[in-house]
């Protein structure tokens, strides 16, 4: 396997007994670390001293040494993580796409948890749920006061243990339980459908280790339906990201074949990498490329990415490469900004770190970090405009981003919009769940999406007036 695939796949090199053994092998390896600082080393065994002798209870060691190594690794970057046994097992099902469960994907909703779709062919499928489902128990558990993530570990568990659900269904007027049988779930990272005969629109939520198969079975399954595509809507809104060799090569199935589709550059020589459309740079096993069973025009089709400040990391990679190639049209928001790469290196059995190792820039060499890609055409979320747009969170707000050690300086006009959405946001949430309930991806009142098609068609598009490029916000020392 090449240095590239090792970072592009997040795979883990390696696997040692211990953090301590890792750090001391790695810095004989690479020879140009400096002498670690014993100074403070003996600081840090002197106050884990002193926490185990003076402090008021007693402190369990391993917690504490886990602890440190947590704090250190956090003040890097948002996105350097140390992975203890459970949340090493949720990073690995994340990636993989596979987990145990009853296979619905879900919100919440006046305290209570929506069913959005439930997978296809899924237990919870199989048992008949269907989307605007509310779930009011699990087990003898009220969901009333439980977040989201307490929900979902309620749902989980073994293969072939059970659930009880409770099910309230509004159109219907009753309320009813359901046993479901959890068993491994393998989820839907790529979803299509043809908006009208000649046009196709492509969606990825995530990008997993089983993204690329899926996606050239949409794509497969939309040339069989149609096989004079005039147009295709790949969208990538709110797409958090996910394998490197994904993005490389969802880029590729559209790009001409060597073209290059993003780079990297780090400390280490590993990290400084360019990738480009061909199968050594996305392909982590050996066999059959996927993407020879696509239909060579595929390569020419007229297309527009959709992307939102939900829009990060792999999905910025995609939609930054087809933007510089020139090959789509980019339309929606600016994106989230994360442009950087992390990998991931176990430190034992059950353990690992994820730590960033590069930034990655878009074929013109462009950075994203801090700024994201910024659209060919900005359209807003709804008719009526994008008045919670400035509430969304991007990689510039998020403490210790990668743009130097300076503090950020405040935008008092940035602050004052998202006081007044604030406000608007309150008079919303007094609404009915119905009148606040936005419209689907892919419906036919998803605005964005008919205003891609409108662009596709030779249209006129209702372009926003006002969204603006939101620039990195400023530093001062």
């Amino acid at each position: 396997m090449s240095q590239k695939t090792k970072i592009a796949g997040w795979i883990a090199v390696g696997a040692l007994a211990g953090a301590l053994t890792t750090v001391s092998l790695q810095t004989v390896a690479r020879g140009t670390m400096a002498p670690l600082p014993l100074e403070e080393l003996q600081q840090l065994a002197a106050v884990f001293g002193m926490i185990k002798s003076d402090y008021v209870e007693p402190v369990d060691e391993k917690k504490l040494i886990t602890d440190a190594i947590s704090g250190m690794v956090s003040s890097l970057d948002p996105h350097s993580q140390y992975f203890d046994k459970k949340t090493f097992k949720e990073f690995r099902e994340g990636t993989t796409g596979k987990f145990v469960g009853v296979g619905i994907e879900i919100t919440q909703e006046d305290g209570l948890i929506r069913v959005v779709s439930p997978i296809e062919g899924s237990p919870a499928d199989r048992a008949g749920l269907k989307p605007g489902d509310l779930i009011t128990r699990i087990d003898d558990t009220a969901v009333k006061g439980l977040s989201l993530n307490d929900a979902v570990k309620r749902m989980r568990g073994e293969p072939g243990t059970k659930v009880l659900l409770t099910i309230l269904r509004k159109d219907e007027n009753r309320s009813f339980p359901v046993t479901i049988t959890r068993e491994e779930i393998r989820t839907q990272s790529v979803k299509s459908k043809m908006i009208e005969p000649g046009y196709a629109w492509l969606r990825l939520s995530q990008f997993q280790e089983r993204t690329v198969d899926d996606f050239v079975a949409k794509l497969e399954d939309i040339y069989k339906r149609d096989p004079n595509l005039k147009g295709l809507v790949l969208d990538l809104r709110n797409d958090p990201g996910g394998l490197l060799d994904a993005a490389v090569a969802v880029s590729a199935a559209f790009l001409p074949e060597g073209a290059t589709v993003v780079s990297t550059n780090g400390q280490i020589e590993e990290s400084k990498s360019i990738y480009k459309a061909r199968p050594e740079d996305y392909m982590r096993r050996r066999g059959a490329d996927p993407l020879k069973r696509l239909p060579a025009a595929l390569k020419n089709v007229p297309m527009v990415v959709l992307v939102n400040e939900g829009s990060a990391s792999a999905s910025e990679i995609v939609a930054g490469a087809l933007q510089d190639h020139k090959r789509a049209i980019v339309m929606g928001s600016q994106t989230f900004g994360k442009g950087s790469v992390q990998t991931v290196r176990p430190l034992g059995p059950d353990t690992a770190l994820k730590i960033t190792t590069a930034r990655y820039y878009t074929p013109n060499g462009n950075s994203i970090q801090a700024k994201g890609i910024v659209p060919d055409i900005m359209v807003d979320d709804t008719a009526e405009g994008s008045p919670y747009a400035v509430l969304r969170m991007r990689e510039a707000d998020l403490e210790k981003h990668l743009t130097g050690a300076q503090e950020d300086k405040k935008d008092p006009a940035l602050e004052k919009e998202r006081e007044a959405a604030m406000k608007r946001l309150e008079e919303e949430s007094r609404k009915p769940a119905a009148q606040r309930r936005p419209p689907e991806y892919g419906s036919a009142q998803d605005f964005p999406l008919l205003q891609a098609l409108a662009k596709l068609k030779g249209q006129p598009v209702k372009v926003s007036k006002t969204l603006v490029e939101r620039k990195e916000e400023p530093k001062t020392e």
